[in-house]
């Protein structure tokens, strides 16, 4: 081969390594633009509505039915918690028993085997189903038709109610969460509310497509369940400076599903807009409050849905949106009043004991 002549081996080489080069080029270019697309969307103007406690008084008035001795049983919400296993008992209990407190006329659980006697016996007022399984009580070969059998326990009962809790106490065993995958499904199919929190969240953070578009539902997030929804969605870090703007991005992303993004002001959007409740609060940060919370908004949602119906075309807001706001101020006006009395020592336990007197000074009874 003369000198300098370049053979077929080395234009390939030459070729690839073009190639490669162009594609680099190529990626760094789309990786820049979404950049600039993802600041930019940041800058859109976001019109942050920050809620005055008169502003959630008329909203709680405006979605709390009336006690009227004409209703029956159940017409006042009707509530189901997913969630509580072996090691997790106590925020299944917080997250039912506050729906019951705040003036839902039936709770359920729906708990692995486990956890039923224990939630038991926290409260007779709880209608508990111990139909859940985790897979360390299950052979290889029993894990199908147990999965079946848990679904078919749980759709059963599922038309009654008026919203779904995923979430409180769920743990993350593998199977017990593709059941709860195929629960979520079946909800949506019949256009029943979800509330997702806790292991819920690790859940559909894994699993996007459970809940995009499905407007029925509210995500409640704190600040690490938070952080991996936007890593995840978004691809990007958490930005406390855009973070109004970075929320009502994730939500559009996700198809518009509210999202509750809980903090030291607990930012809402469903998209459209961003509210704002900084109102009441306590600085005690006991485990449980988040529970409190699910249970808050899926009453609160439910009357808001409920409200929505009657009114017709004259009610165009969000129910859901309206449900978090409601369940967010009623949670930071009773940790407020708990706090008063019992400052280091509250716990979430004080905290459900104040719902109904934060709910009258909301909403007063008539």
């Amino acid at each position: 081969m003369a000198l300098g002549s370049i053979s077929h081996i080395d234009r390939i080489l030459a070729t690839d390594a073009v190639s490669r080069r162009q594609h680099f080029l190529l990626r760094c270019l789309r990786e820049n633009c979404s950049n600039i697309s993802m600041e930019s969307s940041y800058k859109t103007k976001c019109t942050i509505h920050s809620l005055s406690q008169s502003d959630i008084s008329r909203i709680v008035r405006s979605i709390v039915p009336p006690l009227d001795p004409g209703r029956h049983k159940g017409q006042a919400g009707k509530i189901a918690v997913i969630g509580g296993c072996r090691e997790y008992t106590g925020a299944p209990y917080f997250a039912a028993i506050s729906a019951l407190k705040i003036g839902a006329d039936l709770s359920h659980v729906f708990c692995t085997t486990d956890a039923a006697t224990v939630i038991k016996s926290y409260s007779p007022e709880l209608i508990v189903h111990p139909v859940l399984e985790e897979s360390y009580n299950l052979r290889s070969e029993n894990k199908l038709p147990t999965s079946k059998r848990v679904l078919a326990d749980v759709v059963k009962w599922m038309e009654r109610f008026d919203c779904l809790i995923i979430g409180p106490g769920l743990g993350r065993d593998p199977f017990l969460l593709e059941c709860v995958s195929e629960i979520i499904q079946h909800a949506r199919k019949e256009n029943i509310p979800l509330v997702i929190d806790g292991d819920g969240l690790f859940l559909v953070t894994n699993n996007l497509e459970l809940v995009k578009g499905y407007h029925l539902t509210v995500l409640t997030p704190n600040v690490n369940e938070y952080k991996r929804l936007i890593q995840k969605v978004l691809e990007c870090d958490v930005s406390d400076e855009d973070a109004p703007q970075q929320l009502q991005m994730l939500s559009k992303r996700l198809g518009g599903v509210t999202i509750l993004q809980k903090g030291k002001n607990d930012l809402i959007s469903d998209g459209e807009t961003v509210e704002m409740v900084s109102i009441f609060g306590s600085p005690r940060r006991c485990g449980g409050q988040g529970d409190i919370l699910s249970g808050s908004v899926a009453l609160f949602s439910s009357w808001a849905r409920s409200m929505k119906a009657t009114r017709g075309a004259g009610f165009t807001e969000n129910p859901m949106i309206l449900g978090s706001i409601a369940g967010s101020a009623l949670l930071r006006r009773a940790a407020s009043l708990a706090f008063e009395n019992k400052k280091r020592s509250t716990l979430t336990t004080d905290i459900i004991e104040c719902l109904g007197r934060s709910l009258e000074d909301l909403c007063p009874t008539m």
